[in-house]
């Protein structure tokens, strides 16, 4: 394992990121585990941060360990240093605690136990993916292929290949296809599936290009209704058991 790590990780410049990515999964199971706790009332686990009487939201100290972090990896030079990875692990734990109230932060009140509150999960499952993406050596709209080409055409080779992967994945964010289109920017061949198929029911594409009444939105909604729903619900119950059930189901 030790060998595999150096290999792999360290010497492929990569131990930030994985100081990053280990740290993100830790902070959100531990800080989704004390909430659930303080949700219970249990008496053995400590609660609320409220000093004065003011809750102060863990937002806050993501915030700053986002500070410090940031700023501290931006001051250290070496990059396989453990100052290195210990910013990185630092600004790691304070985005999961960011993005764990990022509901919070976009509706600007309190709804973690909300149905709205379910977005945070959402963004921090897609971060989790992104970065483990990147974490096995994968890199956005496959620009890798082309490094070191220095001549006009390894040049122009880049910008077709960009601005190509690029389209299909927007096409799929357009039709509403979130995670295809995310994953697309990465993997090619799951944007262009995206961005082929028909557009998921009231994205813009579909609102734009589908006539109501139409075959198109008739054969969209169907396929809403026979495979989109089940997982959604498979999504929401996994959902459940990492992060606790909203109180109320919309």
């Amino acid at each position: 394992m030790g060998e595999w790590f150096s290999r792999e990780i360290a010497g492929t410049g990569r131990l930030r990121l994985f100081c990053f990515f280990v740290a993100f999964i830790a902070a959100f199971l531990f800080i989704r585990f004390s909430v659930r706790m303080i949700r219970r009332g249990v008496r053995w686990w400590p609660g609320n941060v409220t000093p004065g009487g003011r809750h102060i939201h863990h937002v806050v100290f993501g915030l700053v360990f986002m500070c410090v972090g940031g700023v501290g990896g931006l001051a250290v030079t070496d990059a396989s240093s453990r100052w290195a990875a210990a910013s990185a692990a630092l600004f790691g734990a304070g985005m999961a605690l960011v993005l764990d109230e990022f509901a919070l932060v976009l509706h600007l009140e309190d709804v973690y136990w909300t149905e709205q509150g379910r977005l945070s999960v959402e963004v921090v499952f897609v971060t989790v993916a992104l970065c483990g993406l990147m974490l096995l050596g994968l890199r956005p709209l496959g620009a890798d292929a082309f490094v070191g080409q220095k001549d006009a055409g390894g040049g122009w080779g880049v910008v077709a290949v960009l601005v190509i992967d690029l389209g299909l994945a927007v096409v799929a964010l357009l039709k509403g296809k979130t995670w295809t289109g995310l994953i697309g920017l990465f993997i090619g061949i799951v944007a262009l599936v995206g961005a082929i198929r028909l557009a998921r029911p009231g994205s813009l594409w579909a609102r734009r290009r589908y006539r109501p009444g139409s075959r198109k939105e008739r054969r969209a909604l169907a396929r809403e209704r026979r495979y989109r729903r089940p997982v959604q619900r498979l999504a929401g119950t996994v959902g459940d058991w990492i992060a606790g059930r909203p109180s109320a189901r919309g």
